[in-house]
């Protein structure tokens, strides 16, 4: 499912649509996407402290959506993070 919404991120990047939040982002710019992403970061981890299984769910996947539209607004791909994760894997083997 994450290649998939980045990739549909990507394309409301390429293909922007009226009224989409993921193209209001993208007009807001880095600073935006950024306080977005930080401010997910940090309900997800009240949600782990004392909210319970299912908020914590909720906050990863607010947070990991407003990651993939900041690597998107980066034009940085998934699969290059992907890569990172590969090489420090390998590297603490």
């Amino acid at each position: 499912m994450l290649h998939n919404l980045f990739q549909i991120v990507k394309d409301r990047k390429m293909n922007p649509v009226v009224g989409s939040y993921t193209n209001q982002l993208l007009e807001d710019g880095i600073q935006r996407i950024a306080q977005k992403t930080g401010e997910e970061a940090v309900e997800l981890i009240i949600a782990a402290m004392n909210q319970g299984r299912q908020r914590v769910i909720e906050e990863s996947a607010d947070l990991l959506y407003h990651l993939l539209v900041l690597l998107v607004k980066l034009d940085i791909d998934l699969e290059d993070v992907e890569a990172e994760l590969e090489r420090r894997h390998r590297g603490s083997s």
